[in-house]
């Protein structure tokens, strides 16, 4: 059996019970962080924490070297972990579909999500949200300004009077050495400053909201005029943006409470 965790937002205690307790038995543990990771934690304390060893793999032993995954599947109970909720992304849904195919039977155990945080620490309804969206680093997209995938899924929603989830862009290993920056080794986070930026260039007049470290001991929420949050210092990552699109009067009164939102600034109906 191949079975797929979710491991939660922040640290090795993130995850479900039931979640824990299929790693604990699972014969075999692999994981990936290339997609997002725990900042609250290391490999090395998750190991520790659930008494398994685990198998890190990059994006190229997951998406296009999968074999020995599933053919451990095939004779043993493996354990394949991601942060957040295991199949949001598409390179799980592939791994899972292998699976099947090789006549592997596959579960998946749930973990929370950055979009359904992202709802509970802003107050914003979670059916009001649209397609979500990633803002890439500058260089990784090669294009001048924002890239089309980003401003169409902006300007889409916004025009239904809908909320964007704006993913920040992760680069982990070799990706994360084409950095212009020098400081960069092996990780680099997108901030919600730099994100804010970035947006502010093509839409100044919009409001943004931050979350940062959303399932941490010390989340923040922020919401101000994208000009405003790109001034501003969010502290660790990992960080991401949401684009109100029109507001319910509680909506608004929750950004004004717990985000510190200016009223004026917000499209209410």
């Amino acid at each position: 059996m191949l079975t797929f965790i979710g491991l939660g937002l922040y640290d090795e205690r993130s995850i479900t019970v039931e979640g824990r307790e299929a790693l604990r038995a699972a014969d075999r543990a692999y994981a990936e962080f290339y997609t997002s990771r725990l900042i609250g934690t290391d490999v090395e304390s998750l190991e520790t924490h659930h008494d398994t060893p685990i198998e890190v793999r990059d994006r190229e032993g997951v998406e296009q070297h999968p074999g020995d995954i599933l053919e451990a599947a095939e004779r043993e109970d493996v354990a394949f972990l991601t942060a957040g909720d295991t199949m949001i992304s598409t390179t799980h849904v592939d791994l899972r579909l292998r699976a099947h195919e090789r006549g592997i039977e596959t579960r998946v155990l749930h973990g929370v999500t950055a979009q359904t945080a992202t709802s509970s620490l802003t107050g914003l309804q979670n059916y009001r949200f649209g397609k979500a969206t990633t803002l890439p680093f500058p260089y990784a997209h090669g294009a001048d300004g924002l890239p089309e995938s980003v401003t169409e899924t902006l300007e889409d929603n916004r025009e239904r009077g809908l909320h964007t989830v704006v993913y920040l862009d992760i680069k982990i290993g070799a990706e994360a050495r084409r950095s212009p920056r020098e400081d960069v080794e092996d990780e680099e986070y997108m901030t919600a400053d730099v994100g804010a930026e970035l947006l502010a260039a093509e839409y100044p007049d919009l409001t943004g909201v931050v979350v940062a470290r959303a399932g941490s001991p010390d989340p923040q929420v922020a919401a101000g005029r994208l000009e405003e949050l790109a001034t501003r210092d969010f502290g660790d990552p990992l960080h991401l943006l949401v684009v109100p699109g029109e507001l319910h009067l509680l909506e608004a009164d929750a950004l004004v409470e717990l985000a510190g939102a200016n009223r004026e600034d917000l499209e209410v109906v």
